[in-house]
């Protein structure tokens, strides 16, 4: 049997149904590559400069209100329009394109500049969860609208344009490519056994304890099995529900909770405002039901080793399968250990 401490080995994702090849011997490799700078600089406030600040003109050229807490407006360069016409274009089943309509939001956390959600209050980052809900809401109830994807973009690293503590919501006709896998996935797995796959991993996870990373009483902190990035986490409610509208008042608070520890543990870990992309996987709004799906988030950051090495997927990576170095196990013990 081999240890999987030690010995290369590879671990099945359940919800993408793919393979993620785990080499922890490689930890030990000197590393002659790309540091990246800290930006330990101390932010203001207010920064007369940040088109997010209130009171400040965006690049579009429309001009924030001074607006006090959450803030919320249309992407003014947004990836997708609400009046594209439907459209679909094929040739011999090897050149096809269709139409995609939607629309971009844009969510500031708070009016602070400085902020993110590791040192925000927890009220306030309550007041973020209730605009998610609010948006996932009003956006999958429009009929061309059949999915909403909330997501974060932390830090320069992980391409964010601006510092100020923001989110975007792109919300889709068609299911993206992640969400379709996951569905398939959950949905298969409702037919096979009756049950729900992540209702099923979470209660796993939390009799074994060797992956979590905290939780409280709504919901669970986990290094995934399959983890790709190396302190790769995933949220889990704890009580089955297929997506954030489904959260009561209580639960809303645990939301609140679990970002702001889970965020701060990152910090803590490298001492540095730890850059990562956050995003929330729940049901679709195409009218359906969609049973087989689990309300959860992933955060994907980027570091490796320290502040200033990060993890890169290239050559095997983009040609052959995922790998990762340190085991999930490793990751767990470390981010619990702060």
């Amino acid at each position: 049997m081999f240890d999987w401490k030690q010995d290369p080995h590879r671990r099945f994702n359940p919800l993408t149904r793919e393979w993620v090849l785990v080499s922890p011997h490689r930890t030990d490799r000197p590393w002659q590559g790309q540091m990246e700078s800290s930006d330990a600089a101390r932010k203001p406030d207010y920064d007369p400069d940040c088109y997010l600040c209130p009171g400040n003109a965006r690049a579009g050229g429309a001009r924030n209100p001074n607006y006090t807490s959450t803030f919320i407006f249309d992407n003014d360069f947004a990836a997708l329009k609400p009046d594209t016409s439907p459209d679909r274009f094929e040739r011999d089943g090897l050149l096809i394109a269709e139409s995609e309509p939607g629309i971009c939001r844009v969510l500031c956390f708070s009016p602070k500049h400085n902020l993110t959600i590791a040192n925000m209050d927890t009220m306030d980052v309550r007041r973020v969860v209730d605009a998610w809900v609010e948006q996932y809401g009003e956006l999958g109830s429009r009929p061309a609208i059949h999915y909403v994807q909330i997501f974060e973009n932390r830090g320069a690293m992980m391409g964010a344009s601006n510092p100020h503590p923001h989110c975007q919501i792109w919300s889709n006709h068609a299911l993206p490519n992640e969400p379709a896998k996951e569905q398939l996935s959950q949905a298969a797995w409702r037919e096979d056994r009756g049950t729900c796959l992540l209702c099923d991993y979470a209660k796993l996870e939390l009799a074994a304890q060797e992956r979590i990373v905290d939780e409280n009483e709504s919901f669970v902190a986990v290094v995934p099995f399959w983890a790709l990035w190396p302190f790769e986490t995933m949220l889990i409610s704890k009580r089955h529900m297929t997506a954030i509208d489904g959260l009561v008042d209580a639960e809303r608070d645990g939301l609140a909770d679990i970002l702001k520890r889970v965020t701060g543990r990152y910090d803590r870990l490298f001492r540095v405002s730890f850059p990562y992309s956050m995003g929330f996987h729940q049901r679709p709004t195409d009218g359906e039901r969609h049973d087989e799906w689990h309300l959860h988030a992933h955060f994907y950051p980027p570091l490796l080793r320290s502040a200033t090495v990060r993890k890169f997927l290239v050559g095997y990576e983009m040609l052959a399968g995922p790998q990762r170095d340190i085991t999930p196990e490793s990751a767990a013990e470390r981010l619990r250990g702060v």
